[in-house]
C-alpha cells in the first residue's frame, strides 16, 4: 500500500466513516388495465405484476374493494365492474395488501355512454304494484341486497365463461326503460328471445345461492362465482338446481320461460362485479 492510500485509510478510521453500498431503489408494482371500453355498465380486468412473489393483493377502484386471485406467483388480477351510474372523469386505482399496505397506484378514466330507450307493455301489475305486493318487493330487494355484499371469499369459477343459451343476446343492456308509457330503471342484463323450455347451462363454476321466484324477474337463480361475480338467470319456467348447490361451468340450471314481469319467453341474464351492474357481454369477451 502506497504512504498516500495508507495514510487516507487511516483518516477515514480515525473519523470512523465506513464504505456502505449504494441504497437500492425499491421496484414498483406493475399495473395494467383491460375492458372494451372505460365506459358505465363495462367489466375492467386489473392485473397486478410484482417484482417478486407475494401472499394476497386486492384493489381499490370507483369506491370498491375487490380481491384479487392468483396468476402465478407474481402475478394477480382482479374483476373491477364500472356501474350502470358511474360518473365520467379519471379515479384512482390503489393495489395493497390484505393488511392495506398499499404496493402501487394508477388511474382509470371513465367516458360517458348513452343508452337508447325501449317502450314495452307489460302486465299493469308490474308497473304500479298493488298495495299487497309492495312488502314483498321491499323484502326481495332486501334479500338480493344481501347477496351481493356478502360473495364467497375464494376464486370459484374456472376458464372462460359461456352464454348460457345458444340464442343470441338483443343488447338491450342498460337501455332506459319504459313501461306502458312510464320510466322504470335502466335494463340491467342482457335478454336471450329463446323458446320456453331452452336448457340454460351456467355461465361458470360456483354456487346456487338463490333459486326461487321474484316479484319481477319470476323465477329467478343467483350463481356466487366468487371473489364478488354474480350471475342472474331470470324468467326461468323451472330449476335444475336448488340452492346451496355446487354447479360447474355448462351445468343444466333451468329451462327458459316467461315468468315475472316479461312481454314473451327470454332469459335474462343480468352479472354484477364487486356490486357494480356490468353488461354480461363484456364479460363474455374478457373471460374467455
Amino acid at each position: 500500500m502506497t504512504r498516500p492510500a495508507a495514510a487516507l485509510l487511516v483518516s477515514l478510521m480515525t473519523l470512523g466513516v465506513r464504505a456502505t453500498a449504494a441504497p437500492q431503489t425499491a421496484r414498483a408494482i406493475d399495473i395494467t388495465t383491460r375492458a372494451r371500453s372505460f365506459q358505465p355498465g363495462e367489466l375492467v380486468v386489473v392485473t397486478a405484476t410484482a417484482p417478486s412473489a407475494v401472499d394476497s393483493l386486492r384493489v381499490r377502484a370507483l369506491g370498491r374493494t375487490v380481491a384479487a386471485f392468483k396468476v402465478d406467483e407474481r402475478t394477480w388480477q382482479a374483476l373491477l365492474g364500472i356501474d350502470l351510474s358511474a360518473t365520467p372523469g379519471r379515479y384512482p386505482i390503489s393495489v395493497e395488501t390484505a393488511t392495506g399496505r398499499r404496493l402501487g397506484q394508477s388511474s382509470l378514466t371513465l367516458t360517458s355512454k348513452s343508452f337508447p330507450t325501449r317502450r314495452l307493455r307489460v302486465d299493469p301489475e308490474f308497473v304500479n304494484p298493488p298495495p299487497v305486493a309492495l312488502e314483498r318487493i321491499e323484502r326481495e330487494a332486501i334479500e338480493l341486497a344481501a347477496v351481493w355484499t356478502t360473495p364467497a371469499d375464494e376464486r370459484l369459477w374456472s376458464g372462460g365463461f359461456v352464454a348460457p343459451v345458444p340464442e343470441q343476446a338483443t343488447g338491450s343492456f342498460g337501455q332506459r326503460s319504459v313501461f306502458n308509457g312510464q320510466p322504470r330503471s335502466p335494463h340491467g342484463g342482457a335478454d336471450f328471445p329463446s323458446p320456453e323450455g331452452t336448457p340454460i347451462q351456467a355461465p361458470n363454476g360456483g354456487r346456487i345461492v338463490l333459486a326461487r321466484d321474484l316479484y319481477f324477474t319470476g323465477n329467478t337463480i343467483v350463481i356466487d362465482h366468487g371473489l364478488g361475480l354474480f350471475s342472474l338467470l331470470a324468467h326461468l319456467s323451472s330449476f335444475a338446481v336448488g340452492e346451496g348447490d355446487r354447479v360447474a361451468a355448462g351445468q343444466f340450471v333451468g329451462a327458459v320461460g316467461a315468468t315475472g314481469r316479461v312481454t314473451g319467453p327470454h332469459l335474462h341474464w343480468a352479472v354484477r362485479a364487486g356490486d357494480a351492474r356490468v353488461d354480461p357481454l363484456s364479460v363474455l369477451a374478457l373471460l374467455r
